[in-house]
């Protein structure tokens, strides 16, 4: 066999490796696959007046062009509440977070029922925790239940980075809430799904939606070793495109939320099931129920 032959069949190995290699990397950078389903384009959207008010902090709120701005500095940081409790239902926002140094700050939407239930709440979380110059946002899921968040907690975490600079433009994240299921959507894309399992694991009592910016800087970036620092203040959120969609407690009981998938399908379509793998094998940085430090008796739903 000339020796120029045998070279070229050595490199076809190498070769076919270096083209796997390039098509696996380009599939992570071009984004999820489709999932073929787009959730929020169900829900009409509503202005912010429309659907929330002012919780706290309101002079770091600002509201312009149906964009909603809330800022943190060394005085306070700013949260804002829905109008009405919901018993479940489709609940989004589009985002821009801010780039730079935002270690110890988060800037969240989540559901919650801690002022009705003090020390007792549940809560359905989506957090971006700040981060430094040099490191991805985390967006972090979480989901409390009849006083986990409470005391002794015992999170439910499940933990990502995002397939694009969430600071650069706005994307929609949102929290679908039903009966049997929560399912956590970034650009209609769902990242994480929760089912319900048992009463003992499921938040079903009624829930506000909420969003807020604010100082975690005991726990938000890398478990507490990066803190806020306020000579890069303010650290800004910026809010538009609201989507609030679902079974109120004033409701009639036959009431129903937004569905997650297309008709025929009681949960997520087995594109949208592909898709959340995508995000979870390529994304996922962490998830409670793999952590060993975890007393798993006290989440037996993993």
């Amino acid at each position: 066999m000339p020796s120029s032959l045998f070279s070229f069949l050595r490199m076809v190995p190498i070769f076919s490796l270096l083209v796997l290699s390039h098509m696996i990397c380009s599939s992570s950078a071009q984004g999820p696959p489709s999932p073929g389903y787009y959730p929020s384009s169900k829900v009409s959207p509503v202005s912010f007046d429309q659907g929330f008010r002012n919780l706290w902090g309101p002079q770091h709120q600002r509201i312009d062009q149906g964009s909603l701005t809330i800022w943190l500095d060394s005085s306070s940081g700013s949260g804002f509440k829905s109008l009405h409790s919901y018993r479940s239902g489709y609940f989004g926002a589009a985002i821009k977070l801010q780039p730079g140094y935002t270690a110890g700050v988060i800037t969240s939407l989540y559901l919650s029922n801690n002022q009705d239930h003090p020390g007792n709440h549940d809560e359905i979380d989506i957090e971006f925790l700040g981060t430094t110059p040099d490191k991805p946002y985390v967006l972090q899921t979480n989901v409390y239940i009849r006083g986990s968040g409470d005391g002794n907690i015992i999170g439910r975490e499940m933990k990502f980075h995002l397939w694009f600079d969430p600071t650069q433009d706005f994307h929609n994240y949102g929290i679908l809430w039903k009966p049997s299921e929560i399912i956590f959507f970034v650009d209609d894309v769902p990242i994480r799904r929760y089912p319900r399992k048992s009463d003992a694991t499921y938040p079903s009592r009624p829930m506000y939606v909420y969003g807020s910016i604010w100082d975690a800087s005991s726990w938000a970036t890398e478990d507490g070793k990066y803190k806020a620092n306020y000579k890069y203040q303010p650290f800004v959120g910026r809010y538009r495109n609201f989507k609030l969609q679902g079974c109120t407690t004033e409701s009639s009981a036959s009431c129903q939320p937004p569905s997650a998938s297309p008709s025929g399908f009681g949960s997520l379509s087995p594109q949208q099931f592909r898709a959340m793998q995508w995000v979870q094998n390529n994304y996922m940085v962490y998830n409670y129920c793999h952590d060993p430090r975890r007393d798993h008796t006290l989440i037996p739903e993993c």
